[in-house]
């Protein structure tokens, strides 16, 4: 104990009266001292479990920032080492299992995705049109389809100063009000208002497979929103699934395949390389579908990371050389993303990948979700960027996106069900295979989009790959 302490302990002995002294030869009780606790421990304590991560496996760590104070919440702390605005994508979540669970499609959720729009280029009201609406969910259930227009939320008519407001109150139950086109009307019909109540939703990525046979073109089509193996189960049901369709492709000799990523913002890489081996031509374990580069000191520490490569699956669903012309299409938005992307420039190097949509988003970087094994009291997930892809002719550069063969939005036309070969996308897709003009009626829709749902999941933008430090 320092001295001032023990004078200061004499000075309140003497003062309440008490009779032994402070002289070291009396005996007395020693006085004990409470224990200094540090402000903020748990934080100090997680945010130096950040700096630890992020000095090993950050794909840009010589170029970190000098980080705030040890003290701060753990958000604005993983934030401030970032390297922004070159990096885009790392991310932090306060809650690991949450992370996991919607990389893995699970999410509180009604069930229904849309796209936010002005209502026309010069108009300040907003609607909301659905994208597509998820098997056994309670949209489904109630009926809602793709292509009804959300007018209002709980009674509020969203514009564009409120919208926010008004769709954040989708996160509880619910009540929307919504108009449907009718075919025979030729028009839009109000009908009645709904409720909804979100549950906790397990969402298969593969939406939709089917066969279609047009023009005396047998043509593929397969609808896949994310890549996942499974639902976090380890069971590979997805993945398995995905297999079983290639194999009635094969067996229904399809000589074209369309693969639909318009709304896949990305997810395990693992699923990716799965579906991949499906389609590249003919491919085996000893052909490669990527390569993986980790930052300099990993590369310099762990000898295996410094070259990776990672080859294609046998499987004996690939399609082999059945497709015309060797080649894939490919329908692409603005949100198609990372472990599309992936797949994209994947391919490349083996097959024509025709691509007809927008611009993709350009993400050629991977993360690794790392949650802190040691520190049951720290519930945050971690997912920084760890890699960077290249195809197996070195090729990575695509920051700014693939640019379409044929450019089309979705937006531009009234959204027809997913699977219809009249819906805009898949009917560009199809005219390219064919040769021939769809007669269907086309009427170009004056309106500007502003977001969508998709923008939001946390798999949204991701390239996930398997964690090698484990």
């Amino acid at each position: 104990m320092k001295s001032n302490q023990i004078l200061k302990a004499c000075f309140y002995v003497i003062l309440s009266g008490l009779l032994w002294s402070c002289d070291k030869d009396d005996e007395m009780d020693p006085v004990v001292e409470p224990p200094v606790v540090p402000e903020n421990t748990l934080e100090t304590e997680i945010n130096g479990w950040i700096r630890a991560v992020m000095n090993e496996v950050y794909y840009w760590n010589e170029n970190m920032r000098t980080p705030i104070a040890a003290t701060s919440e753990p958000e604005d702390y993983y934030e401030s080492l970032l390297f922004r605005p070159t990096d885009r994508f790392s991310a932090i979540y306060p809650d690991y299992q949450e992370l996991i669970n919607n990389l893995s499609g699970i999410s509180l959720d009604a069930g229904y995705e849309y796209t936010l729009y002005r209502a026309s280029s010069t108009s300040d009201d907003v609607v909301a049109e659905i994208s597509y609406v998820k098997k056994n969910s309670p949209a489904a259930t109630e009926g809602l389809r793709r292509g009804d227009v959300i007018t209002a939320i709980n009674g509020t008519v969203m514009n564009i100063d409120n919208y926010r407001t008004v769709l954040g109150r989708t996160e509880s139950t619910h009540t929307i009000s919504y108009i449907r086109f009718n075919e025979s009307e030729g028009g839009y019909q109000a009908q009645a208002d709904i409720s909804l109540t979100p549950v906790q939703l397990s969402e298969n990525p593969i939406f939709l497979d089917t066969v279609f046979n047009v023009d005396s073109e047998k043509i593929g089509y397969v609808i896949y929103n994310f890549f996942a193996p499974d639902a976090g189960n380890g069971d590979k049901a997805f993945d398995n699934e995905l297999d079983a369709a290639f194999a009635s492709f094969k067996a229904q000799q399809i000589n074209h395949l369309i693969v639909d990523f318009r709304y896949n913002g990305g997810g395990l890489v693992s699923s990716a390389v799965n579906m991949a081996s499906l389609i590249a031509p003919a491919v085996t374990d000893e052909d490669i579908f990527s390569k993986t580069k980790y930052n300099d000191f990993i590369s310099t520490n762990i000898p295996e990371l410094s070259n990776v490569q990672t080859a294609f699956k046998t499987k004996a669903e690939n399609l082999g050389a059945t497709l015309e012309g060797n080649r894939v299409y490919i329908i692409t938005s603005s949100r198609t993303a990372s472990a599309s992307e992936l797949i994209i420039n994947g391919l490349r190097p083996y097959m024509d990948v025709f691509l007809v949509g927008d611009v993709t988003y350009g993400k050629n970087v991977g993360s690794i979700p790392f949650e802190d094994e040691e520190n049951d009291d720290n519930n945050y997930g971690l997912l920084p960027i760890v890699t960077r892809s290249f195809n197996s002719l070195d090729e990575s550069d695509y920051i700014n996106g693939f640019e379409p063969n044929v450019e089309a939005f979705e937006y531009e036309e009234r959204l027809r069900p997913l699977g219809d070969i009249n819906e805009y996308l898949l009917r560009t897709t199809i005219e390219q295979i064919t040769g021939t003009a769809s007669s269907a009626r086309i009427e170009k829709l004056d309106r500007v989009d502003i977001g969508s749902t998709l923008d939001n999941k946390i798999r949204q933008g991701r390239m996930i790959e398997s964690n090698p430090f484990k």
